[in-house]
């Protein structure tokens, strides 16, 4: 550094420090990489959700750590959400089956039965030739005995008829379930939202109280950067699968 010179620190760098926290203090109340929170210091705006944690843990307010971040808030949803369906049903069927046809990377299925899918042999085509191409496939089924799938099938009035669908589902999963690469497993959790994934897009079906979900509004999310809102989807589907037990 010349003389004289002067170093301009982030806000959040200097919010931390006064509260005595360090990059590794933070990833780990987060849950983050520290090279993230790296990249905050640097100059990256987190996510809103890490935001407001981040200005809880240093009493700042979030204006004062990111003076800039709501105009770029706005262009980055405008720019992630690529299409909203008034309902599933008017999702086309290709695209289902481009979704999972043309993963290279991963491919990920989190709802309750997904049998709309998993009725279509073209998807269990697609998704098995692509697991067989080294694509990673996660599956994460409802436990038709769990009590949220019970609390759900009320909520629609579906008595024991979602239960049914799982049970369904799990007989059509076995045509690729031994595929390598295949991985599924059944959950007993709270799905806010059926998450379908392939690569960067994720498709979205939002549940809402007592309408079906192919009733219900499916929201295609592009990711196009590591802080962006479909992370939010991409952590939720960790979180389900962590939580889930192998289905045997």
């Amino acid at each position: 550094m010349l003389a004289g010179e002067v170093v301009v620190r982030h806000p959040l760098t200097r919010a931390l420090a006064s509260a005595g926290l360090n990059a590794v203090d933070v990833a780990c109340r987060l849950g983050v990489d520290p090279k993230t929170v790296d990249r905050w210091f640097a100059g990256r705006v987190p996510y809103p959700r890490y935001r407001n944690e981040l200005s809880r843990l240093t009493g700042w307010p979030v204006d004062d750590l990111w003076p800039d971040a709501a105009p770029r808030d706005a262009l980055l949803t405008t720019d992630e959400v690529r299409t909203t369906y008034a309902s599933r049903s008017l999702v086309p069927a290709d695209t289902w089956r481009r979704l999972f046809r043309d993963a290279e990377q991963a491919i990920d299925i989190v709802a309750y039965s997904a049998l709309f899918l998993l009725e279509d042999p073209v998807v269990l085509r697609a998704i098995a030739t692509r697991a067989r191409a080294g694509v990673p496939v996660r599956i994460a089924l409802g436990d038709p005995t769990g009590a949220h799938i019970a609390r759900r099938g009320a909520d629609e009035e579906l008595d024991d008829v979602l239960a049914a669908r799982i049970r369904n589902a799990f007989v059509l999963v076995k045509a690729i379930r031994h595929v390598p690469n295949v991985k599924v497993r059944q959950h007993d959790t709270v799905l806010y939202n059926s998450i379908y994934r392939g690569d960067d897009d994720i498709y979205v079906n939002i549940h809402v109280l007592k309408t079906p979900a192919a009733h219900a509004p499916v929201l295609h999310v592009r990711r196009d950067h590591s802080d962006s809102m479909a992370t939010v989807y991409l952590d939720a589907i960790d979180r389900v699968w962590a939580s889930a037990r192998p289905l045997v």
